[in-house]
């Protein structure tokens, strides 16, 4: 996938200032004044993942915001190494396709699945990533709000519209992200549910400051979070933007 910055756009706070307050800060904290507003993002990361399990994995992720996500990860099941990758892959005037799949040894299929509800829960994902890649906040149409201490960025990428909801620290660090997306949790029925990530950590990469260790699942904000719902357990070790 290529990936390449906006040409000759540097980000400087006029970028923001037509911003509510706190939309200001969150993204003249999460950019660094002449740092070039990147179109994607590659990222290294490692952690654990719930297959059933706990199980300790390694992932690369590339997002490109006019493209799409593709995630790889290595985990190892019983001493059994098992391959998977999640991904959404479309474009400007294009119709997106998701895609998720496991293989063991990287040959066997494990688990595969597809079609328009695997491609609206991928988009979903893709947009509530936007948190690695802030760029794209400036760089697209989003509506800002805030209330009652939540910051919302409203807009629609990949097809899928967004809320998302940003609880941000007096020091403007990233507390947590919320979003409504397309999922299936414990097989239950595809529906929209309430999924989000606490963010316990952040680092800076190449002017940008995002999150780098964080804790996501369904159920987001409810007790079933902690019980049923958090699978995704992660630390970024590293983040190049182009």
């Amino acid at each position: 996938m290529a990936d390449h910055t906006i040409p000759g756009r540097f980000f400087t706070p006029g970028d923001a200032a037509a911003l509510p307050l706190a939309a200001r800060r969150y993204l003249e904290h999460a950019i660094a004044p002449a740092t070039p507003l990147a179109a994607a993002v590659r990222l290294r990361m490692r952690g654990e993942i719930r297959l059933r399990q706990w199980l300790p994995f390694r992932a690369e992720e590339v997002i490109a915001w006019g493209r799409g996500m593709i995630w790889r990860a290595s985990v190892r099941m019983h001493g059994l190494p098992l391959r998977g990758a999640d991904q959404w892959l479309g474009g400007e005037g294009r119709e997106g396709a998701g895609t998720m799949h496991w293989r063991l040894f990287g040959i066997v299929p494990v688990i595969r699945a597809a079609g328009a509800d695997i491609t609206r829960s991928a988009a979903g994902r893709v947009n509530s990533e936007v948190i690695w890649l802030p760029s794209a906040l400036v760089s697209m149409p989003a509506r800002w709000s805030e209330a009652d201490g939540i910051l919302h960025a409203r807009f629609t990428a990949h097809g899928e519209p967004a809320d998302l909801a940003l609880a941000i620290a007096p020091d403007v660090r990233l507390q947590s992200l919320a979003l409504e997306r397309w999922g299936n949790p414990n097989g239950a029925g595809w529906r929209g549910v309430s999924f989000g990530a606490t963010f316990e950590a952040e680092r800076t990469f190449g002017g940008y400051t995002v999150p780098s260790r964080l804790r996501a699942g369904w159920y987001f904000g409810s007790e079933r979070f902690a019980a049923e719902g958090e699978f995704f357990r992660a630390e970024l070790t590293a983040a190049e933007f182009r």
